[in-house]
């Protein structure tokens, strides 16, 4: 009977994608996209996600502040073909990789886990820092008792 092998993604996607993460946010800070629904718009590319064989590539953006992410998504979308050429231009691979644009959805998901705790431990900051200041009192008094 064969074994079966999953094999782990290696570390070339890794640094693959995050090259191209700098590369594309570079483009979009200089505003080389011209699109009426990016103007004035701060687009964050988060990550990039590379397929193992490096054709595919999944790019999160997100906007500044959650806003206009119905327009900015499919704008990048339209622009996806001259990203790609901007990328094949820039970076040093066989194949430029296919972009896909996807709104990171990470920040709301952490915001509504926020939201949550805070709703099942309402003083939880509170009592940490009484923990922290009682603390601060014991080590005073510790010296006080060495030195004397």
């Amino acid at each position: 009977m064969a074994k079966k092998t999953t094999k782990k993604p290696g570390q070339r996607p890794l640094r693959v994608g995050e090259e191209l993460r700098h590369v594309l946010a570079q483009i979009l800070e200089r505003g080389e996209l011209r699109d009426p629904d990016l103007a004035g718009a701060v687009v964050t590319v988060t990550e990039v996600r590379m397929s193992p064989d490096l054709r595919n590539a999944t790019v999160f953006v997100s906007s500044l502040g959650g806003i206009d992410n119905a327009k900015i998504v499919p704008a990048l979308r339209r622009a996806a073909p001259f990203l790609r050429r901007r990328v094949a231009d820039t970076v040093q691979l066989r194949y430029a990789p296919n972009l896909r644009i996807e709104l990171d959805t990470s920040f709301d998901y952490a915001q509504l886990i926020g939201r949550r705790l805070a709703e099942v431990v309402p003083d939880a900051g509170e009592n940490e820092d009484d923990d922290l200041e009682d603390t601060d009192l014991d080590d005073d008094a510790a010296d006080t008792k060495g030195r004397g």
